[in-house]
This record gives C-alpha cells, structure tokens and sequence, in this order.
C-alpha cells in the first residue's frame, strides 16, 4: 500500500495548516457574511474543489492527496465545524457532480462551487429516514418536461447558507434502489425553504438546518445522473464522504495529541511532570496508537477508491476506526488535563465535535452492518464434499 503523497500535495498540506492556523483560530459565529469571507478565503486556497477537474476550476486530486489536504485542515484549525462544511461541500456535493453531472451541469455549476462563489448542501436525511436512505418519503413526480418534489429533510449541513441544493427523492415509491432520483436545486427556487440553524452538541462552525419542499419545480435537465439512479450517486458519494472527510479528525487527533504531549512534559505534580507517570504516560501512548492506526486504515481506502474500489468495505472500516479513535482521544485529552480538561478550551471542544462523527455519514452500526454483509456473514457455508466420499 502506497502512503506517500504528491510532492505538490504535500506543499499544499503545508499552505493549508499555516492558513488554517492563521485564518481559522476558533469556531465563527453563523453570520452568514462573515462565513461566505471564511469560505471564500478557503476557496481561494482551493479547499472548495480539490478533487475536481482542473478544467473546471479544481485541483484534480485524487482520494489519496484529498484526504491529505483534509488532514492538514483539520491539524490547523480547532474550528472543526467549518472544515466539516468545506469537507461536506467538497465530498458529498462537488464529487457527484464530477462523477455523474451532465457536460451541462457541470459547466453551470462547479466553476462556481470550486472558486466558493457557491456553497452546496446535499439533502437526503429526513426527519423519520436517517440510516433507511433508499425509503425516503420525499417524493418526485414528473409533469411534463419539470419534477414537481414535495417532502422535508433534516440536519441539512450548509443548508442556512446553500446556494444549491443536491436532493434525494422517490420517483418510484417502494422502488428500493430503483426508486430514487437525485435532483439540483438552486436556493430560491419557489417551494424551497429553510429552517432555522440548528444548536449541536458541537461542529458550531457547520450551520445545518431542515429543508422543506412544498411542490417545489424543477427542470427536468436538473435531474443528476439518470432518473432511478439516485442510490448509485448517494452510494458513491458516501464512499468518498466517509474516506475523506474523516481526515479532518486524523489532524484533529494529530493537533491534540501534540498538545497533551507538550501539556504532560510541563505540567507537574509531586515534583515532577506528570508525563513520568505511567498511567498517564500510558494513556498518552495509547492515544498516539488510536491516531496512527485509524491514519492507516483511512490512507488505504482513499487508495482503494483511487484504484476504483466499489464495495465500500474499506471506507466503512476507515470512519469506523477513525470517528472511535477521535471520541476516545477526545476522551483521553480530557483525562490528562483534569479538571482543566473539562473547562472550555481545545479538548473539551474537540470531544463535543467528534461525538457526531459516529453517527452521519451512516452511523458506525451501519457501516458495521455494511461490512459484515460483505463479508457474506448471514450466508450459511456449504463445504465442499471431500473426494471419495
């Protein structure tokens, strides 16, 4: 398995940390104007459209240097909610459209959300179809040459700021995978509305909030992919949202990790730093275990999606490996500081944003589901019968 990157990569690891660093000190308030500044700084840096084609204003990365610009986000920044949006935008909104967007689309929309001109939000969880995506309620009729879409979602990231909308709906109620339909749906539209920004436990840089459709019109051209293609452009963005994406939490750890140990080494007690203590030292040493091995597991699925990988296994292992690594750094960063763990500042702050990366981007009961299914573990084994027998 190859772990090294591009050469150019790693210069824009290097941009991205001292610009997250200097840039994104702490989580912003949800002024609209102040985030659309955050973002477009952002995307000048080309964070908005790295794996994009170049053509249309991206970098072209593959899964591999995307991951490791994502990293380097998260290691400079502790406004881990807005590299989250930038993280959603990017992977769940920018790479379908790559993969399955018209020559049309394309050319409307992704110059416009590689430069942060646009800010995308992908609308598939609704209030009563969180995991259960391919049973949405959301439904899509066509009338002639437009969709007409009525349904709500909710816990919409970048919906409070979103200039298009990427939405999953059912052209086919109880068509399974069959049935649903993927549609582009610019802000403004008549029938579309937003909710107000929701409170989270933390990610308080990412603004989310529910999306309504009420008899919503859409073109017909503004259909993504084929209509009853809907599961294969959510199935695949997912396998590069749950690869990607947690590689903000892999400079996350990285940057708390760093900091606990600088903490240790100073901090003493009993007349002597408490870094020589073995149940801290300890502690420290299982942390750095968490971080590097969740690193690998996530490196090699952003290698396999490069090689084209399609059964998913290897992305639902890396964000299971790395969200629980994250919640348990998280946890031990806390320990290490005691009582100053708990007030507000840098791991208490990291423990609130990595809480939720157990549970979007299909909960780690989900993605354990998905593995064992590949793994054929329902299916009883039939040994072959041995010869002479």
């Amino acid at each position: 398995m190859r772990l090294d990157l591009d050469p150019d990569t790693h210069l824009m690891r290097d941009l991205v940390r001292d610009f997250a660093h200097s840039r994104l000190p702490g989580a912003a308030d949800l002024d609209p104007e102040r985030f659309r500044a955050r973002w477009r700084a952002a995307a000048d840096l080309g964070l908005a459209g790295c794996c994009a084609p170049v053509e249309h204003g991206g970098g072209g990365m593959g899964a591999a240097d995307t991951a490791g610009v994502l990293e380097a986000l998260g290691e400079g920044t502790s406004d881990i909610g807005f590299a989250f949006s930038i993280a959603a935008h990017l992977l769940a909104c920018v790479t379908p459209l790559v993969h399955f967007g018209s020559d049309r689309q394309k050319q409307r929309w992704l110059p416009g959300m590689c430069s942060g001109e646009l800010i995308a939000a992908h609308a598939v969880t609704e209030p009563e179809s969180g995991s259960d995506a391919m049973h949405l309620r959301t439904r899509a009729e066509r009338v002639g040459e437009h969709y007409v879409i009525t349904g709500a979602k909710a816990f919409i990231t970048n919906a409070p700021v979103a200039d298009v909308f990427i939405v999953q709906a059912a052209t086919e109620p109880g068509g399974g995978v069959f049935g649903l339909t993927t549609f582009l749906v610019e802000a403004g539209t008549a029938g579309l509305s937003v909710g107000k920004p929701e409170h989270k436990t933390g990610l308080h840089g990412a603004p989310m909030a529910e999306v309504h459709l009420d008899g919503c019109v859409v073109p017909a051209d503004h259909v993504l992919g084929v209509p009853g293609g809907g599961s294969s452009v959510f199935t695949a963005s997912m396998h590069w949202e749950r690869t990607c994406l947690f590689a903000v939490y892999l400079g996350a750890m990285k940057r708390v990790i760093d900091s606990t140990i600088a903490y240790v080494r100073q901090r003493e007690q009993f007349g002597a730093p408490i870094g020589s203590f073995q149940a801290v030292s300890h502690r420290v040493v299982d942390m750095l275990l968490r971080y590097e091995g969740a690193r690998l597991l996530l490196y090699k699925a952003a290698h396999d999606l490069d090689q084209g990988a399609v059964d998913g296994v290897s992305a639902a292992l890396a964000k299971i490996a790395v969200s629980e690594a994250a919640v348990q750094v998280g946890l031990d960063a806390i320990q290490v500081r005691g009582a100053q763990g708990v007030m507000e500042g840098e791991a208490e702050q990291m423990l609130r944003d990595c809480l939720p990366s157990r549970i979007f981007s299909g909960s780690n009961e989900i993605q354990r589901n998905n593995v064992a299914r590949a793994l054929r573990l329902d299916r009883p084994r039939f040994d072959r019968p041995r010869r002479g027998a």
